[in-house]
This record gives C-alpha cells, sequence and structure tokens, in this order.
C-alpha cells in the first residue's frame, strides 16, 4: 500500500468532483447546494475508514434530498457507491506504515488465538494517562461491555462502556485492574493488578501468585486464565514477563513486578474480541521466551531478562 501525496491528491479530487455532481443532479430549484451541505453527517462506510480514524464521516446526507425522478435516482446511486469506494480507498491509503504494522500484528495473534475481533484506532487517552482509552468503535460495530482489548503485542484491557460509535477502555495497568493469569509452562495461577499512572518509570504490573510453593523468576511469561464465558477476559491472551520477585517474609504468596507485553503509552490499532476462540490457546499465542542477560565475570546468575529481548509495546 503507497501512501504517496499523488494517491491522496487523485483520490480527493475524485471524491470532490463526485460530491459536486451530486449536489448539482439533487438541486430541483428549491432545495440548494447549501440545504444539500446541512444533511453532512452520521454513516460509516465500513470498517477501513473507522479504522484510519482520521476521516470524517460526512457523506450520507446528501442523498436524503435527491430528486424523486427514477433516472435521477439511479444516477444518485451510482454516485453513491463510487463515493464510498472512493473513500475507502482514500482512507486505506492514509493509514500509515505504524498503522499498517499494528494491524497485521494484531490479525496474527488474533489468528493464533482463534480470537474473533472488531479492529479500532485509539482516539483519546482518559484522565489519568495511562489508565483508560476511548476507541473508534462500538455498539453498532458488535461490541458489548466486558469485553477483552488487545493489540498485536498481548492485553490490552477491558471495555468497560461502549455508544454507538466510541468504547472506553479499563487498561491492566489501572490500579483498579486486576486479572487471571497463568504462568507459561507451570501452570501456577494467580493475579496481576495494575499499579496506576503515578508510579515513576515503565508501567508494570504486580503479580501474586496462590501457591506459596511456586518457583518464581525472573523471564517467566504470563497469558490469561480466562473468565467464565471469556468475559471480561479470554484465556491465552499474552499479558507479560516477570522482571523482578519480591521477597516477602509477611506475604504467604509469591509476589513479582511484570511488565506488560503492550505498552499502554504507545497504543495505536487494538483489537476487542467479540467471540472468544472455540479452545483454549494455552501457551501458543505467546511470543519466545526473552534471553537472559549475559552474567558478568563473577556475577550471579538471576538477573532480570533484558527489555530488548522481550517483544513489547505498541504494536
Amino acid at each position: 500500500m503507497h501512501d504517496s501525496r499523488r494517491t491522496r491528491l487523485t483520490l480527493g479530487v475524485l471524491l470532490v468532483a463526485a460530491l459536486a455532481l451530486i449536489t448539482f443532479d439533487s438541486w430541483d430549484g428549491t432545495a440548494g447546494p447549501v440545504g444539500g451541505l446541512r444533511g453532512v453527517g452520521g454513516t460509516i462506510f465500513g470498517s477501513a475508514e473507522s479504522l484510519a480514524g482520521s476521516i470524517a464521516r460526512p457523506v450520507a446526507g446528501f442523498f436524503t434530498n435527491a430528486a424523486s425522478a427514477p433516472a435521477s435516482q439511479r444516477k444518485i446511486a451510482g454516485l453513491q457507491r463510487e463515493v464510498i469506494r472512493l473513500r475507502t480507498e482514500l482512507s486505506l491509503a492514509q493509514l500509515s506504515q505504524a498503522q499498517e504494522a499494528q494491524l497485521r500484528h494484531l490479525l496474527a495473534l488474533a489468528g493464533r488465538g482463534g480470537y474473533r475481533i472488531v479492529a479500532a484506532n485509539v482516539i483519546a487517552a482518559g484522565p489519568g494517562y495511562g489508565s483508560s482509552v476511548t476507541i473508534d468503535a462500538g455498539r453498532d460495530d458488535g461490541i458489548t461491555p466486558d469485553e477483552t482489548v488487545l493489540n498485536g503485542a498481548g492485553l490490552v484491557g477491558t471495555v468497560t462502556s461502549v455508544t454507538a460509535r466510541t468504547s472506553a477502555v479499563l487498561l491492566t495497568t489501572d490500579a483498579s485492574s486486576t486479572v487471571g493469569v497463568r504462568l507459561a509452562g507451570s501452570g501456577q495461577i494467580g493475579a496481576v493488578t495494575g499499579q496506576g499512572p503515578s508510579r515513576p518509570g515503565p508501567a508494570l504490573l504486580r503479580l501474586q501468585v496462590f501457591d506459596a510453593g511456586a518457583v518464581l523468576r525472573p523471564g517467566q511469561q504470563l497469558v490469561t486464565f480466562g473468565s467464565v464465558h471469556g468475559r471480561p477476559f479470554v484465556p491465552g491472551v499474552p499479558v507479560g514477563v516477570i522482571m523482578q520477585v519480591q521477597a516477602s517474609a509477611t506475604s504467604l504468596t509469591k509476589l513479582a513486578l511484570v511488565r506488560p507485553y503492550a505498552d499502554g503509552s504507545a497504543l495505536g490499532v487494538v483489537g476487542v474480541v467479540i467471540v472468544p476462540p472455540r479452545t483454549n490457546p494455552r501457551d501458543s499465542v505467546l511470543p519466545p521466551p526473552p534471553s537472559p542477560s549475559p552474567v558478568p565475570s563473577g556475577g550471579r546468575s538471576g538477573h532480570a531478562p533484558s527489555p530488548a529481548a522481550t517483544p513489547g509495546g505498541g504494536g
């Protein structure tokens, strides 16, 4: 897909020309072009421009004031289809290379896990940035509250509320977020909670494993355990990797700090899981485990893995 100025200019000119033809064709002396412009508003022409997020939703109202003659209606219907096609091509042409890569990674992860998703763009961050975001897909796209949100790297959060065309998403890094998880390989069960946006440095999750005898070590990977009927969390979504094991003489459970795979500060294209997988994908969606950092001469093992060795963030 080439996002050249010439492509955008050509598509833009064709779009303007098509709209002009529609306006003049529907001008019967009582309703002028200005009257037609008042109808601009409220129809989404397919998921492509919803994903692009940068093009408004303006064309449908042009056709409500069309002349009643059958020939005019047929001509306007043909022009309407052409406008929809041109708008879709223009939306796709405006997708950045970063968005294309994020979408590819998202679709690959969803395919491996068997998750049926609705793709969307993050369009706003809530008040306490890092805790919640708004996406440009909602009830009209089949999204409902308590559905899992992910991106090409892993778990992002869960849908908390929806409107016709947008949804609010609570991120896993929020202090009120708790996610049931399972350690890859060992199968140990626990939960991760967010620490909120006020904590300095990279956003980390706090892991609590329920088995006091569980062995934790840096580099272990976590996936979602899954909720009943897949709400609010479907199983098998990559959550993060243990960075530091915390010793506590008073706690009856094991604690650790986890770096999430999805970077909540650099979210772009995300997916909402509207149908859970038929079978639990378990560890099959995880990326390759991180390699441990080299141990300096005379040093000790057990260091956290290098951040560069673990997949991350916004994809």
